[in-house]
């Protein structure tokens, strides 16, 4: 037997992605928004799947930042089908007291890959570096240099 699923346009899909920056910069219910079944992936977490994975999930990646802020009139939209690729920038303030803003640090910038159907999120796989401070200056040396590196621009 086929179950049945509404068909959603373009515009209820962006639609359902706006609404999921909106809670999570406001501390809304992000989760209304997810399929009890949904998978989403965030860098040095892992993948959660279903809600109460993805509850932790985002409860362990708010211990990053005490504020965060997506800019929705900058955002890139790519839909085809069911498939939301949306490329953004943030800015907010690193839990140790770091602000981080495209152009003025390397943090800020994201795209997130979603599967949207029946007005929920089944999948949102989340592509950023969750090095909001700058702090990983071992690795990554020219993060602690004076001069304005390139990627700054």
């Amino acid at each position: 037997m086929t179950i049945a699923t509404a068909t959603m346009t373009r515009e209820q899909r962006k639609s359902v992605a706006l609404e999921y920056f909106t809670r999570f910069d406001t501390g809304g219910k992000v989760l209304e928004l997810m399929a009890d079944d949904a998978v989403v992936y965030f860098p040095k977490w892992g993948l959660a799947r279903g809600k109460d994975e993805i509850g932790r999930m985002f409860g362990d990646v708010s211990t990053l930042f005490t504020d965060i802020c997506h800019y929705p009139e900058y955002l890139k939209f790519i839909i085809e089908d069911d498939m939301v690729v949306v490329e953004g920038i943030t800015s907010g303030t690193a839990a140790d007291g770091t602000p981080w803003r495209p152009g003025f640090s390397h943090a800020g910038r994201f795209t997130d890959v979603f599967e949207i159907r029946d007005h929920k999120i089944h999948r949102c796989f989340i592509y950023l570096d969750p090095d909001y401070a700058g702090d990983d200056t071992q690795r990554y040396p020219w993060l602690a240099s004076t001069e304005t590196p390139i990627l700054n621009h």
